[in-house]
């Protein structure tokens, strides 16, 4: 498990690096080489294309960082895990889930972000 978790802190630490090298590193320790990411806003396939997702964002909330807030769950070759994008006062702007898929070599192959607590029942 612990793996695991080692992947999903360094994909975390991905969204929180400022520096485009050291970002570059987060990406290939955690992502495969054709890895997807998809929430409802943002979509990227390919390092490339998730260092430039990570770039948006930033821009778009300067000095807030992502954190983990809950353990990791895993089984077979899925994850899951909460998080939450804080300003740099602590306040959270947004909250969520991912849920992912890991290759055999660890890494992540995608992962899908949900925002917020899920819809109550009977609510579409």
């Amino acid at each position: 498990m612990s793996d695991v978790v080692d992947t999903v802190d360094t994909y975390l630490a991905m969204w929180n690096e400022t520096d485009p090298g050291r970002r570059a590193g987060h990406i290939e320790r955690a992502w495969a080489a054709d890895g997807q990411y998809l929430d409802p806003q943002l979509e990227a396939e390919g390092h490339a294309a998730l260092s430039e997702m990570v770039d948006a964002v930033q821009s778009r909330f300067p000095g807030y960082r992502f954190r983990r807030t809950s353990g990791v769950d895993a089984h077979h070759d899925r994850v899951r895990f909460a998080w939450e994008l804080a300003a740099p006062d602590q306040t959270v702007a947004v909250a969520g889930i991912d849920v992912g898929v890991v290759g055999g070599d660890g890494r992540l192959r995608s992962i899908t972000g949900f925002f917020g607590e899920p819809p109550e029942n009977g609510a579409a």
